[in-house]
């Protein structure tokens, strides 16, 4: 995968977290997704697909307790739960990544998917078939932040 896929990703995720959560977001060793190395600790992924010229999917991955945290800076209260409005607050941190992002991307035709959200201890992740799957750790005052990003250019 082209780095040139990435970066617009990591870039909108650190302008995203210091203009709406107002805390900085430093971006760690890019590394490739094993599903089966028992290294993520996620227990809630806010999804976003995007389809045209270049498929791919944006994932933003976070523990429970990084995700209360941040959820709990943005509220102004603290937040003890995972429920619908936490539910909805990643699907929309992960639309407006997607969407500042989608500028990196200007020299092709691509629509972005409203975004889903998994929720579970330590749920696992599939990508789209043969294409790597590369995850960018996020390093934040609450925690990590894994930042999943998997996209082909479909050469139209």
């Amino acid at each position: 995968m082209n780095v040139k896929y990435i970066n617009p990703f990591i870039i909108a995720s650190q302008n995203v977290f210091r203009d709406f959560i107002k805390t900085e977001v430093k971006p760690g060793k890019p590394e490739i997704f094993n599903a089966e190395s028992g290294r993520y600790d996620w227990d809630i992924s806010g999804i976003i697909g995007l389809a045209g010229e270049v498929i791919g999917l944006v994932v933003i991955s976070f523990p429970k307790v990084v995700a209360l945290k941040i959820i709990s800076k943005m509220l102004g209260r603290p937040i003890t739960i995972i429920d619908a409005d936490v539910t909805d607050i990643i699907g929309e941190l992960v639309n407006i990544i997607a969407g500042n992002a989608k500028q990196g991307f200007e020299e092709y035709k691509v629509a972005i998917s409203l975004p889903s959200i998994i929720e579970g201890k330590k749920h696992k992740l599939t990508g789209i078939s043969g294409v790597p799957m590369v995850v960018i750790p996020l390093e934040s005052e609450f925690g990590r932040i894994d930042l999943i990003v998997s996209f082909k250019n479909l050469d139209i």
